[in-house]
């Protein structure tokens, strides 16, 4: 009896069908909001509010967080990027419910390398697409999706280098995975 065929898999929502939903997504973003979507920064935001609580006077004071801190006092976290990004946390966990994936937490890796590998390769991974997120004025959601949708010219680019300079490195890093 072969034991990898009796393990139950995890289910994916259909590539094309989640496609079209995003599709979808994206023109009720532009819709309702009059924007495409980001992730990227609700982040930035959440820093803001931070650097605001911590040293208030530092943050009024510098050119690039006072421009995020509203004049009527309010909080920067009341800001629709911050409720999309919260959507988008609830909306993966109820993916992962609905299809069987939500168990206990668990370091995905391949067989070949460790877990403090892959989680060193990920958070390496995560800071680097932090930092090309600011560098690139918006995470992939913000400019390569919505940027394409909205037939912009450097979302076009965006698109076009991320998946094509992503195709190139995955070769040099696929032991990290496969």
């Amino acid at each position: 009896m072969d034991t990898k065929t009796d393990k139950k898999q995890p289910r994916y929502i259909n590539p094309y069908f989640g496609g079209i939903l995003l599709g979808l997504l994206l023109l009720a973003t532009f819709f309702i909001a009059g924007r495409g979507l980001s992730a990227s920064g609700a982040v930035k935001l959440l820093v803001v509010t931070v650097v605001d609580k911590v040293a208030p006077a530092h943050a009024e004071g510098n050119a690039y967080y006072s421009k995020f801190i509203p004049a009527d006092g309010s909080s920067p976290l009341y800001n629709w990027l911050i409720f999309g990004a919260i959507g988008t946390f609830f909306g993966g966990m109820l993916s992962g419910a609905i299809f069987g994936r939500i168990k206990k937490l668990r370091v995905e890796h391949s067989p070949k390398i460790s877990s403090t590998t892959r989680l060193i390769a990920a958070a390496a991974g995560g800071i680097l697409f932090g930092i090309g997120s600011q560098f690139g004025r918006g995470c992939s959601s913000g400019a390569a999706l919505s940027g394409t949708a909205s037939l912009s010219f450097g979302g076009l680019i965006v698109m076009a280098l991320m998946f094509g300079i992503g195709y190139v490195f995955a070769w040099f890093f696929r032991k990290l995975w496969i």
